[in-house]
Protein backbone atom coordinates (compact mmCIF):
# COMPACT_ATOMS: atom_id res chain seq x y z
CA UNK A 1 0.00 0.00 0.00
CA UNK A 2 1.46 3.54 -0.84
CA UNK A 3 1.91 5.90 1.52
CA UNK A 4 0.39 9.22 1.23
CA UNK A 5 3.48 11.13 2.18
CA UNK A 6 4.93 9.78 -0.97
CA UNK A 7 3.26 11.95 -3.23
CA UNK A 8 2.78 15.18 -1.43
CA UNK A 9 0.23 17.73 -2.44
CA UNK A 10 2.86 20.41 -2.93
CA UNK A 11 4.17 18.02 -5.59
CA UNK A 12 0.74 17.97 -7.42
CA UNK A 13 0.88 22.12 -7.03
CA UNK A 14 5.04 21.58 -8.57
CA UNK A 15 3.38 19.76 -11.70
CA UNK A 16 0.69 22.03 -12.41
CA UNK A 17 2.67 25.34 -12.16
CA UNK A 18 5.97 24.09 -13.96
CA UNK A 19 5.32 21.17 -16.36
CA UNK A 20 5.53 22.43 -19.89
CA UNK A 21 3.76 19.40 -21.20
CA UNK A 22 0.58 20.67 -19.18
CA UNK A 23 1.10 24.27 -20.85
CA UNK A 24 1.86 23.35 -24.42
CA UNK A 25 -1.49 21.23 -23.98
CA UNK A 26 -3.87 23.67 -22.59
CA UNK A 27 -2.62 25.83 -24.83
CA UNK A 28 -2.89 23.98 -27.75
CA UNK A 29 -6.60 23.31 -26.69
CA UNK A 30 -7.38 26.61 -26.38
CA UNK A 31 -5.62 27.49 -29.74
CA UNK A 32 -7.36 24.50 -31.53
CA UNK A 33 -11.00 25.46 -29.95
CA UNK A 34 -10.84 28.49 -31.25
CA UNK A 35 -9.88 28.05 -34.47
CA UNK A 36 -12.44 25.40 -34.91
CA UNK A 37 -15.50 27.82 -33.89
CA UNK A 38 -13.68 30.29 -36.40
CA UNK A 39 -13.73 27.39 -39.18
CA UNK A 40 -16.78 25.67 -38.41
CA UNK A 41 -19.44 27.94 -40.70
CA UNK A 42 -17.93 26.29 -43.32
CA UNK A 43 -17.64 22.78 -42.22
CA UNK A 44 -13.70 22.38 -41.06
CA UNK A 45 -11.83 21.93 -38.27
CA UNK A 46 -8.80 23.32 -37.50
CA UNK A 47 -7.17 20.19 -38.09
CA UNK A 48 -8.93 19.33 -41.65
CA UNK A 49 -7.77 23.19 -42.35
CA UNK A 50 -4.09 22.63 -41.71
CA UNK A 51 -4.01 19.44 -43.38
CA UNK A 52 -5.86 20.92 -46.61
CA UNK A 53 -3.25 23.76 -46.73
CA UNK A 54 -0.17 21.37 -46.35
CA UNK A 55 -1.15 20.04 -49.89
CA UNK A 56 -1.33 23.27 -51.54
CA UNK A 57 1.97 22.75 -53.37
CA UNK A 58 3.34 22.84 -56.75
CA UNK A 59 3.64 19.02 -56.67
CA UNK A 60 1.37 16.57 -54.71
CA UNK A 61 3.31 15.18 -51.75
CA UNK A 62 3.58 11.77 -50.22
CA UNK A 63 1.42 10.12 -47.13
CA UNK A 64 4.73 10.30 -45.86
CA UNK A 65 5.62 13.65 -46.36
CA UNK A 66 2.59 14.87 -44.85
CA UNK A 67 2.54 12.62 -42.37
CA UNK A 68 6.07 14.14 -41.39
CA UNK A 69 5.02 17.77 -41.52
CA UNK A 70 1.97 17.30 -39.63
CA UNK A 71 3.81 15.27 -36.72
CA UNK A 72 1.03 12.75 -37.29
CA UNK A 73 1.54 8.99 -37.89
CA UNK A 74 0.39 7.35 -41.37
CA UNK A 75 -2.51 5.92 -39.39
CA UNK A 76 -4.15 9.04 -38.33
CA UNK A 77 -2.94 10.85 -41.66
CA UNK A 78 -5.28 8.43 -43.75
CA UNK A 79 -8.43 8.29 -41.16
CA UNK A 80 -8.23 12.42 -41.56
CA UNK A 81 -8.20 12.07 -45.22
CA UNK A 82 -10.89 9.94 -45.36
CA UNK A 83 -13.80 12.45 -44.52
CA UNK A 84 -12.20 15.22 -46.96
CA UNK A 85 -11.62 13.16 -49.27
CA UNK A 86 -15.59 11.96 -49.54
CA UNK A 87 -16.25 15.94 -49.44
CA UNK A 88 -14.66 16.15 -52.65
CA UNK A 89 -11.55 18.14 -51.21
CA UNK A 90 -8.71 16.35 -51.58
CA UNK A 91 -7.79 13.33 -53.89
CA UNK A 92 -5.49 10.28 -52.58
CA UNK A 93 -3.38 8.52 -55.97
CA UNK A 94 -1.34 5.51 -56.62
CA UNK A 95 2.10 7.27 -57.19
CA UNK A 96 3.46 5.97 -59.94
CA UNK A 97 6.93 6.28 -59.33
CA UNK A 98 6.39 4.04 -56.28
CA UNK A 99 3.19 2.24 -56.75
CA UNK A 100 3.07 1.22 -52.80
CA UNK A 101 3.39 4.86 -52.00
CA UNK A 102 -0.08 7.21 -52.18
CA UNK A 103 0.07 11.11 -53.00
CA UNK A 104 -2.08 13.47 -51.82
CA UNK A 105 -3.58 16.76 -53.87
CA UNK A 106 -6.38 19.15 -53.31
CA UNK A 107 -9.54 19.91 -55.68
CA UNK A 108 -10.71 22.72 -57.10
CA UNK A 109 -13.18 22.55 -54.76
CA UNK A 110 -10.57 22.03 -51.82
CA UNK A 111 -8.41 24.80 -52.80
CA UNK A 112 -12.21 27.23 -53.20
CA UNK A 113 -12.68 26.33 -49.54
CA UNK A 114 -9.47 26.92 -48.20
CA UNK A 115 -9.38 30.48 -50.13
CA UNK A 116 -12.67 31.12 -48.50
CA UNK A 117 -11.71 30.19 -45.37
CA UNK A 118 -8.44 32.45 -45.26
CA UNK A 119 -10.19 35.44 -43.73
CA UNK A 120 -11.75 33.24 -41.04
CA UNK A 121 -7.63 31.35 -40.24
CA UNK A 122 -6.63 36.09 -40.56
CA UNK A 123 -8.66 36.94 -38.23
CA UNK A 124 -8.07 34.48 -35.57
CA UNK A 125 -4.11 34.24 -36.14
CA UNK A 126 -4.29 38.06 -35.69
CA UNK A 127 -6.43 37.85 -32.30
CA UNK A 128 -4.23 35.06 -30.78
CA UNK A 129 -0.91 36.94 -31.80
CA UNK A 130 -1.93 39.92 -29.92
CA UNK A 131 -2.90 38.13 -26.91
CA UNK A 132 1.01 37.27 -26.95
CA UNK A 133 2.53 39.79 -24.74
CA UNK A 134 4.96 38.51 -22.99
CA UNK A 135 7.41 38.31 -25.89
CA UNK A 136 7.33 38.46 -29.59
CA UNK A 137 4.74 35.82 -31.50
CA UNK A 138 8.29 35.04 -33.53
CA UNK A 139 10.23 33.94 -30.44
CA UNK A 140 7.03 32.11 -29.39
CA UNK A 141 7.16 30.09 -32.63
CA UNK A 142 10.70 29.14 -32.46
CA UNK A 143 10.66 27.90 -29.07
CA UNK A 144 7.70 26.06 -30.25
CA UNK A 145 9.59 24.02 -33.24
CA UNK A 146 12.22 23.47 -31.00
CA UNK A 147 10.22 21.43 -28.71
CA UNK A 148 8.73 19.42 -31.62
Amino acid sequence: MSNPDDLPFDLTIRVRDLCVCLHVQRAARAVARRYDDALRPLGLTNGQFSLMMSLNRPNPPSIRAVSTLLAMDRTTLTANLKPLERRGLVTVAVDESDRRGRLLALTDAGRDLLIEAMPFWEKTHAELEALITASDPDTLRANLRALS
